[in-house]
C-alpha cells in the first residue's frame, strides 16, 4: 500500500484509518484493457485535481469534512499477474469491512470491481449489485480469458445469482449478452429510468454500487478507454446518486477514468465530482 503521507490525499479525506467510517483506496490496474489503457493513472490524477473542488456538495447538502473518511492511498500490485492483483484487492477490501468500515475503491479498469464485490459478498451474502455502465460486461470470456473488464458483471453473477444485479445506462454489448440479461439481470438500456423503483424493491438490503464512468456521454467524459456515444448527462448521473442516499450502501467503486486521453483535464474534474457525491451518498 502506498503510504498516504507520501501522496496528496483526495480533498477532505484526511482522517486516520482508525477513525474512518469510509476508507477510499486506489486500485491502479489496467492489465486486461482491450482498447486504450491508462486507468492505472486515475487515482493519482484525481487526488491532484481534487484540490480544484470544494468539499461541500450542494446536490446532497453534505460536506466531506463533516465525516470520518480516510484516503488510504493505492494498493501495490505485481506486474503481469491478474489473479494476484485480484487477490490483493479482495484481501484488502475484506480487511476494511472486518474493521467495521466501508470500502470505496477508485479504479483502475472495471475488472478490479470483481474482487471487491466478492469481498463484500463474503460479508453480506444477501447483497445487491447496482451497475452503471455503457457496456453489458456480461461475457463469459473475452479473447479466451474469463478475467477481463468485459466479463466482470458475469463473474459477479456466478456467485450472486439471478435477481441480484441491476444494470443501468447500458448501450453496448454482444446480442447474446443482452439476450442472456433478460433471464438473469435487470438491465435498463440507455439511461437510468426505473432506478427509483429498483431502490424501493431493494429496501434496506446491503448494496454494492459500481460506476463505470463511460456511462457518461463522451462529449462530457472523453477520458476513458472505451468511449461509447449516446451516454447519459452529468445531471442524470447526479439524479441517480441522489437516489443512492435512500439505500444501505456498504461499498462502492468508481472506475475507468483514463486521464491522459483528455488533455483538457475536464474528465478528471468530472470524475472527482462524481467521487465526492458517491462518497457522500454512502455516509450514515
Amino acid at each position: 500500500m502506498t503510504k498516504p503521507e507520501l501522496l496528496t490525499t483526495f480533498i477532505g479525506l484526511d482522517k486516520s484509518y482508525e477513525d474512518a467510517d469510509i476508507v477510499v483506496f486506489g486500485s491502479p490496474f489496467d492489465g486486461t484493457t482491450s482498447f486504450r489503457p491508462g486507468t492505472r493513472f486515475a487515482s493519482q490524477a484525481m487526488r491532484v485535481d481534487s484540490y480544484g473542488l470544494e468539499t461541500y456538495s450542494p446536490y446532497l447538502d453534505r460536506d466531506l469534512e463533516d465525516y470520518n473518511i480516510c484516503d488510504a492511498g493505492d494498493l501495490e500490485f505485481p506486474v503481469g499477474n491478474t489473479q494476484k492483483v485480484l487477490n490483493i484487492i479482495e484481501e484488502y477490501s475484506n480487511e476494511v469491512i472486518k474493521d467495521g468500515k466501508k470500502p470505496m475503491m477508485i479504479g483502475g479498469e472495471h475488472l478490479v470491481s470483481l474482487a471487491a464485490i466478492k469481498a463484500v459478498y463474503q460479508n453480506y451474502n444477501d447483497m445487491i449489485l447496482l451497475h452503471f455502465d455503457a457496456h453489458t460486461d456480461l461475457r463469459e470470456e473475452f479473447m479466451g480469458d474469463k478475467l477481463s473488464h468485459a466479463t466482470v458483471i458475469r463473474g459477479a453473477w456466478e456467485f450472486l445469482g439471478d435477481n441480484r444485479i441491476y444494470q443501468f445506462g447500458i448501450r453496448s454489448g454482444l446480442k447474446e449478452e443482452f439476450e442472456w440479461a433478460k433471464s438473469h439481470t435487470s438491465l435498463r438500456k440507455f439511461d437510468c429510468q426505473g432506478l427509483d423503483k429498483a431502490v424501493a424493491e431493494i429496501g434496506d438490503r446491503p448494496v454494492y454500487i459500481t460506476i463505470d464512468l463511460d456511462i457518461l456521454d463522451p462529449s462530457i467524459f472523453p477520458g476513458t478507454g472505451t468511449p461509447e456515444a449516446g451516454g447519459i448527462t452529468f445531471k442524470e448521473l447526479m439524479d441517480a446518486i441522489k437516489e443512492f442516499t435512500k439505500l444501505n450502501i456498504v461499498a462502492a467503486d468508481l472506475v475507468e477514468l483514463s486521464p491522459h486521453y483528455d488533455h483538457s483535464g475536464v474528465s478528471t474534474a468530472v470524475a472527482c465530482k462524481v467521487l465526492r457525491e458517491l462518497i457522500l451518498s454512502m455516509v450514515a
